[in-house]
């Protein structure tokens, strides 16, 4: 067991607020009250110290696929997300043959068995042909329960979330057959009606996938899936935060109305993530990443993102003019809330995993510890 460590002198983000001159008291891999008389002490005095960030949406990174790679391909893309902060990471499918995607489900929830990743997140096959994005319309099926409990059960009780177009014919009832099996109905690549969004709220849904991207416009006398997804207190809302998907006023509009508790910050990445610009596959389909931003070469629509939480959380800080606290909340408390591990991540609280990122004071990774180890070790005198 590595020896226990105090991180002391940081600005501590608390449930309760930040503490300056604040410390955590890690002992094994759980955060602690107190530390022993041999803990290492890490002066991290100017920096912050946050919780580990949480991820319910992406699809790879690191020149990896969690959609379609083998086990080895899965674990790279996951390391290469720790990097970067995130220490809790959904892994995510894309639209595929229903075998195949089954299949595929099973290998990943092997890996969540062994808890490289926090669960399994379907994104298709079951949403509209309208509101494709980067998902092959050739593979698109109106979502039938039958087929949505064959996912589920190829999952072995590591099925998270399932995004749907709820407005197709059985998309409520299977709404309600994902929360009876305590899976979270995403609401996404929907070209639902205001009406009709609510009533899926009202069969279960939970989450809104990448809120205003995938979805119609808000519109004045036609206010469609993002008014009642904003407006709902049931509703936790994703948002990509990579300057690309999202205006800034379209995201400040978001925390004004749903405010921090109802929102999660998610990358929606794909395999350029922490890798680069280059030729991909998101599924069957060929993406082209340039500067960072990732567009299928065929139709050029946007193909997922290549963000990492890291600067989703800097640029949410510095460019978007969010309190600090209110950051944490959307990129770590929530997610873990929405997954039902509040009880050991998502916070610095004693007892919790010691999951946990140190940022300088410009908000760049300096630290990533997971369970207690560090993954990124500041470089810092003990």
């Amino acid at each position: 067991m590595a020896p226990s460590k105090v991180l002391a002198g940081a600005r501590v983000v608390l449930p309760t607020g930040t503490v300056d001159d604040g410390r955590v008291v890690v002992d094994g891999t759980r955060i602690a009250e107190a530390a022993p008389p041999d803990a290492e002490t890490y002066d991290l005095a100017g920096h912050w110290v946050v919780p580990g960030f949480v991820d319910l949406h992406n699809h790879g990174g690191g020149g990896a696929s969690f959609a379609g790679g083998d086990a080895e391909a899965v674990l790279k893309g996951v390391h290469t997300h720790r990097l970067h902060g995130t220490t809790t990471l959904v892994a995510s499918a894309v639209t595929g043959d229903l075998d195949f995607l089954a299949r595929h489900a099973g290998m990943l929830a092997e890996l969540a068995q062994q808890g490289d990743i926090a669960g399994i997140h379907f994104e298709g096959p079951f949403i509209s042909p309208c509101r494709k994005g980067a998902h092959d319309e050739t593979l698109l099926r109106d979502p039938d329960p039958a087929e949505v409990r064959k996912l589920i059960d190829a999952a072995h009780g590591h099925a998270k979330m399932m995004t749907l177009a709820t407005e197709l014919p059985g998309g409520l009832d299977s709404v309600r057959l994902l929360t009876e099996h305590g899976v979270i109905a995403a609401v996404g690549h929907t070209d639902a009606t205001y009406e009709q969004t609510l009533q899926a709220i009202d069969a279960g849904a939970t989450v809104a996938t990448h809120l205003f991207n995938a979805m119609p416009p808000l519109g004045h006398r036609d206010p469609g899936p993002i008014t009642a997804l904003l407006e709902d207190e049931r509703i936790t809302v994703e948002l990509i935060n990579d300057g690309t998907h999202l205006h800034p006023a379209a995201l400040q509009l978001a925390f004004h109305h749903a405010g921090a508790a109802r929102v999660a910050f998610i990358t929606d990445a794909m395999d350029a993530a922490g890798f680069g610009d280059g030729r991909y596959l998101l599924g069957p389909l060929e993406v082209e990443v340039r500067e960072g931003v990732a567009r299928l070469v065929e139709g050029g629509s946007i193909a997922g993102s290549t963000l990492t939480l890291d600067r989703a959380f800097k640029r949410a800080v510095t460019v978007d003019g969010l309190a600090v606290e209110d950051v944490v909340t959307a990129i770590s408390a929530n997610p873990a809330r929405l997954l039902g591990l509040a009880d050991r991540i998502g916070s610095l609280e004693p007892g919790k995993d010691a999951d946990l990122v140190v940022l300088d004071a410009g908000f760049d990774v300096v630290g990533v510890m997971r369970r207690g180890e560090w993954i990124v070790e500041p470089q810092l005198a003990p």
